[in-house]
């Protein structure tokens, strides 16, 4: 399997929850939720250009400010998503502040907003810098249901769950990435070089087969030319290999209707960040609070059959006790299949 997604918690596992996903050699992340990022550097927050809300909950929000701050004047545009009410909540937050001489500043930053709704409707509009962050409602994306963003690398997917309130959970689906096969390429009688980068690229944008790639390499006799088809090429010194699935879950109640929606959504997962807020023996609390026990997430985890499963979202009340809230996790993610409380 390919390792492109590189997703760390922003605010380890007794932080404000939030995920960043960095793509390898791409200078790009994905950032999920907009806690605490204190522990995230400049750099990084600059690399982010997609962020992704579940919903907006102090903890999962309360970031945003911080983050505005480290990229205005600094990065050109990101886009934000959220679920209902995003849109204006966005609005509230800039207006909040005096923006007199952000116009001047040499680069623009663009806010582009999505909101996503239960019903499947979006609304968007687009905040630049240039006009102290005005409003201008835009057309929504044009997107498969169900689907946030889509690119040649990955795919952000999502879908409703009940906090008492709607909340996004989110699958993050790496695609399928050619690789090369040193032996073929040997046999071939060629050796690397740039056109291993184009002829990658052309078949990750999906080129016609008959699409024309020059090969141009260098050995012992010279340098050498030769003009390729891309279909001829991958065919040759290309292998396909699956990209990783990850899932980010937090927030929820532990019902039949919510985890048949994670069923839905994160069947087969590779990796699941999931929140892990209380142990079982204080169930009675979880569900007043519309939180998952540790139990309760690995019963989900088993469910999906993650592979690997990342807790998060600890309650203070446990700081001397991580240690039961993993283990508490591992045990329901090594038993038998869950049952509602």
């Amino acid at each position: 399997m390919f390792q492109l997604l590189a997703p760390t918690l922003t605010d380890g596992p007794f932080g404000d929850p939030g995920l960043l996903v960095d793509l390898k050699g791409e200078k790009r992340a994905l950032l999920f939720d907009l806690g605490d990022l204190s522990r995230l550097p400049p750099r990084v927050l600059m690399r982010i250009d997609d962020i992704f809300v579940s919903h907006t909950h102090m903890d999962h929000f309360a970031g945003f400010d911080g983050w505005l701050r480290v990229v205005l004047g600094r990065k050109q545009r990101v886009v934000l998503t959220g679920g209902p009410g995003f849109v204006d909540q966005v609005e509230h937050k800039l207006r909040a502040y005096t923006w007199n001489v952000v116009q001047r500043y040499p680069v623009a930053l663009q806010l582009d907003v999505r909101e996503l709704r239960p019903d499947g409707r979006w609304q968007r509009a687009c905040f630049s810098s240039r006009s102290g962050f005005a409003r201008e409602d835009a057309e929504p994306p044009a997107l498969p249901a169900g689907v946030l963003h889509d690119d040649a690398l990955l795919r952000v997917r999502a879908a409703f769950v009940d906090h008492g309130m709607p909340c996004l959970a989110f699958a993050i689906d790496g695609k399928p990435r050619p690789r090369v096969a040193p032996d073929r390429l040997a046999a071939l009688g060629v050796t690397r070089g740039a056109w291993l980068r184009e002829l990658k690229a052309a078949v990750l944008a999906g080129a016609p087969a008959e699409t024309p790639i020059r090969v141009r390499w260098r050995d012992r006799a010279g340098a050498h030319e030769a003009l390729r088809m891309v279909g001829e090429l991958a065919a040759a010194v290309l292998d396909v290999v699956p990209g990783e699935r990850i899932g980010y879950v937090t927030d929820l109640r532990f019902s039949d209707d919510n985890r048949a929606r994670l069923r839905a959504l994160l069947a087969g997962v590779d990796r699941l960040v999931i929140e892990s807020v209380f142990l079982d023996a204080d169930r009675a609390h979880a569900e007043r609070k519309n939180h998952l026990t540790a139990r309760q997430a690995g019963c989900i985890a088993r469910e999906l059959g993650a592979r690997i499963v990342v807790p998060m979202h600890f309650s203070s009340r446990y700081l001397a006790r991580g240690d039961e809230l993993r283990a508490e996790l591992r045990a329901a993610h090594a038993a038998g299949p869950a049952r509602s409380a």
